[in-house]
């Protein structure tokens, strides 16, 4: 019998747009590198040695400036700053000023193309809907002071109340147990949990909403509203979230735990941890920070952390993040997005720095040494310490070591509006052999 040769598929329209894209990718830095050789000439060394040196020794700066105190701190500071205009200055005085901004603009549009052409499928941000009829006794838990006082800005009480919500005004004068508050609602037969306020209270009823197999509901109004973020909601007008109580829909998402306790977003040891538990930090952000660092880097201030992950140790390490579900690549300090939080595991992002040379490598979102990243059902931290600072949610805890996290697949039930801003398009890294493979496979 002859043998027959397997006949390639045809594309669709979707490949050939991409294809095209990637090899435009290409296109636009084959024109950069000839922009900068025929209008730079001879002076293309000089141009690139200038710039990556530039570079270089302004991150350094940087990493100086958060590393050390007194008169060396501000010289780095001022190193920061000198060294971007000594190059300005420098290329304008070689008439190369355009020849530089040319060539980034084509690497810019090189990094679109490349990223159009390895676009991500909706599937990879995108989490499944469920229908469910409106509660009938909906109870939430209003915090007056959080975001700046949202709850009285957008009259969160009163339109919630127009719709028949139970609402608990956390207002004082003392201490309010929120837990308690929301454990008798249930017992009066509450169909529906809510929380207008800070990631750390809805963490704390969204675990009592999992403990019942209840729908949790997430009003926008804290102030930086990470949960709400990922979940696709409004976070400029958190009134707008009222209206899963008449039309909305149901996503399942998963909880993290840090020894017992119930997280949304993340848990966070090492440095970020300690400056949460200064009492200066909620005043003064910046400041205790920049105050704080220099010790935690340099490992003189703070216990010494040993982090288990699946397989993986990471042996003292000044920072480790834990978050329900993981962040985008690019995002080291769990600030910016989490593309899903349904698929069933802890991110683990633990930095150790130790050298300029890594901090550089660090700050340009590269996987070099002194970057661990895990994705897993586990992650247990050790330390020289029976108790270690821990920042669950933004709430600075001491929590008893090890402390251990863990993660619930798809616990939470999260009623959502139908219409809602929803969640954007994850980024994802460019990868020039993958990129080469699409153009000319």
């Amino acid at each position: 019998m002859p043998h027959e040769h397997a006949k390639p598929e045809p594309m669709g329209d979707t490949d050939v747009r991409r294809r095209w894209l990637a090899r435009a990718g290409f296109a636009a830095v084959f024109a950069a590198v000839l922009v900068l050789v025929v209008f730079a000439g001879l002076k293309t060394f000089i141009v690139l040695i200038a710039t990556v040196g530039a570079l270089v020794i302004g991150v350094a700066a940087i990493y100086w400036f958060l590393t050390v105190r007194g008169f060396f701190r501000w010289v780095a500071l001022a190193f920061s700053v000198v060294i971007p205009i000594a190059l300005l200055v420098f290329l304008i005085a070689e008439h190369l000023l355009w020849v530089v901004l040319a060539v980034i603009a084509l690497l810019v549009l090189a990094g679109v193309f490349a990223r159009a052409a390895l676009g991500r499928d909706r599937a990879d941000w995108t989490m499944p809907e469920h229908e469910v009829p409106p509660p009938k006794r909906p109870f939430v838990v209003m915090n007056p002071r959080s975001g700046g006082g949202k709850v009285e800005k957008f009259q969160l009480q009163s339109r919630a109340e127009a719709l028949g919500v139970e609402v608990a005004l956390l207002d004082g004068p003392g201490p309010v147990d929120v837990a308690a508050l929301t454990r008798a609602a249930v017992e009066r037969g509450a169909d529906l949990l809510g929380v207008a306020g800070g990631d750390g209270t809805q963490a704390l009823v969204a675990g009592i909403a999992a403990e019942h197999d209840l729908p949790f509901l997430v009003i926008s109004a804290g102030t930086r509203n990470h949960f709400a973020l990922d979940l696709g909601l409004d976070r400029d007008d958190p009134s707008t979230c009222l209206d899963a109580l008449t039309d909305g829909v149901e996503i399942r998402v998963d909880l993290g735990s840090v020894n017992g306790r119930t997280f949304v977003n993340n848990a966070s040891f090492g440095a970020y941890a300690e400056v949460v538990q200064s009492p200066a930090y909620r005043d003064d952000k910046t400041g205790t920070m920049l105050a704080m660092l220099p010790d935690l880097i340099s490992g003189t201030r703070g216990p010494r952390l040993l982090a288990r992950a699946g397989e993986v140790t990471i042996n003292q390490p000044q920072a480790v993040l834990v978050s329900n579900g993981a962040y985008e690549m690019s995002d080291l300090a769990g600030l910016g997005r989490r593309p899903r939080i349904d698929t069933g595991a802890l991110g683990v992002v633990a930095v150790s720095v130790s050298s300029t040379l890594q901090a550089v490598g660090l700050l340009r979102r590269t996987r070099q040494h002194g970057l661990t990243q895990y994705s897993g059902l586990e992650a247990i931290i050790e330390a020289d310490q029976p108790e270690i600072a821990v920042g669950v949610d933004g709430e600075a805890l001491m929590l008893a070591t090890p402390v251990r996290c863990t993660i619930t697949p798809q616990a939470l039930r999260v009623r959502v509006p139908r219409h809602r801003p929803g969640v954007r398009p994850p980024k994802r890294p460019v990868d020039w052999v993958r990129l080469r493979q699409l153009a000319w496979r």
